[in-house]
């Protein structure tokens, strides 16, 4: 549904956004194929493109090499923070009746609800300030190492405007064009999104009833199964672990294999279950963990061993004894919501963050950073 797309800083200023040339061929044969294969007006899409702005900074984001590997002890260090644990339990206390209704139709926990928007956005605070249709046409048209994944949220982006009602030139998101508290891709928006509070829309920017149930929504569609763990800590000090997969997403392995090769690790679930053998850099050295099938749902959302860990991880600090609120709340990201009421993912690299549900796009990564108090 992720992972999910915004702290890297994009240098607008350095370079210039530019009108879209709505006379190009792939513009124009775009708008065509919206008008033959969906019904839209191509003179009413035609006007539209002439407000879209091309952004070169764009580009250059997405073409920038990845930096070095954050391990996971660094990694683990930007996302579980007093602050964010702080925050997550405010939010929690403040739309408990949103968290309980999507936890009850999802069967995930509120805790994980809420770790996925912690880590995502900082539970809203940093979407992205880039307006997504003017991110998505600059990928779709002039970006062609990925070009043709970008064109099909373009497309699924201005249905989903459609179907929502909204202004194609309001909602804002992120660089790459995932949106609102829960960075989704249009995609996977139309695919998932669940108008949780009932009013006839899907709002993910502002509605934390729709958040919450979109979500859960998303992980239960993925696998997620109530009520087992996401991983638990495991000792390989006494495993035979040749041919054994320790950077692969797959539950390749099961509870009953593992336990034979001399992995030892505590679980009720039964020896047929399947699970995947996890090594993360710790700053004394490998760290172990047993991931189960939900390791695998969230893993869906964010195609990274690091972002599921610390989702896993941030949950059960919520979920553990309060922590201390900070005195001043932090400040909210200026024009995070839009005017008018989303294979491999997110590289794991510093400084950025993790793009949920975004295919084999490139994807921005968390919000790493935290938004100033």
């Amino acid at each position: 549904m992720l992972c999910g797309l915004l702290a890297a800083p994009v240098a607008a200023a350095a370079i210039p956004a530019q009108a879209l040339d709505g006379q190009r061929a792939d513009v124009a044969g775009f708008i065509g194929e919206m008008a033959n294969r969906h019904g839209f007006d191509a003179a009413v899409l035609g006007t539209l493109f002439t407000q879209v702005e091309a952004r070169p900074a764009i580009i250059e984001a997405m073409s920038r090499p990845a930096e070095k590997t954050m391990p996971w002890h660094e990694y683990r260090a930007r996302f579980i923070t007093d602050r964010r644990v702080a925050r997550g339990r405010d939010v929690a206390r403040e739309q408990s009746a949103a968290l309980a209704a999507a936890a009850q139709a999802s069967g995930v926990p509120c805790s994980v609800l809420l770790a996925i928007t912690g880590v995502e956005t900082f539970y809203g605070e940093i979407t992205g300030k880039h307006r997504v249709i003017d991110a998505l046409a600059t990928l779709a048209f002039d970006y062609p190492a990925r070009s043709r994944y970008f064109r099909g949220e373009l497309e699924q982006f201005l249905l989903m405007t459609r179907d929502e009602s909204l202004d194609p030139l309001a909602p804002l998101g992120s660089y790459a064009g995932a949106m609102g508290i829960p960075q989704f891709m249009p995609t996977s928006f139309r695919s998932y999104a669940v108008d949780g509070g009932g009013d006839g829309h899907r709002d993910l920017w502002s509605d934390w009833n729709d958040v919450f149930a979109s979500v859960g929504n998303y992980l239960k569609l993925h696998g997620w199964r109530p009520g087992e763990p996401v991983m638990v800590a495991a000792d390989v000090s006494a495993a035979k672990l040749d041919g054994v997969e320790v950077s692969k997403l797959d539950l390749s392995e099961s509870v009953g294999s593992l336990r034979e090769r001399g992995v030892r690790f505590d679980t009720s679930l039964p020896g047929e279950a399947r699970a995947v053998l996890i090594e993360l850099t710790g700053a004394a050295g490998p760290e172990y963990r047993v991931g189960f099938a939900n390791f695998h749902a969230i893993t869906r959302y964010n195609r990274s061993a690091l972002y599921a860990s610390a989702v896993n991880d941030l949950a059960e600090e919520l979920h553990a004894a309060p922590v201390a609120a900070p005195e001043v709340e932090p400040e909210a990201t200026p024009g995070a919501v839009p005017v008018t009421p989303a294979e491999p993912a997110a590289p794991e690299t510093v400084p950025v963050t993790a793009s949920p549900v975004m295919p084999p796009a490139p994807a921005e990564p968390p919000a790493t950073d935290e938004p100033a108090p």
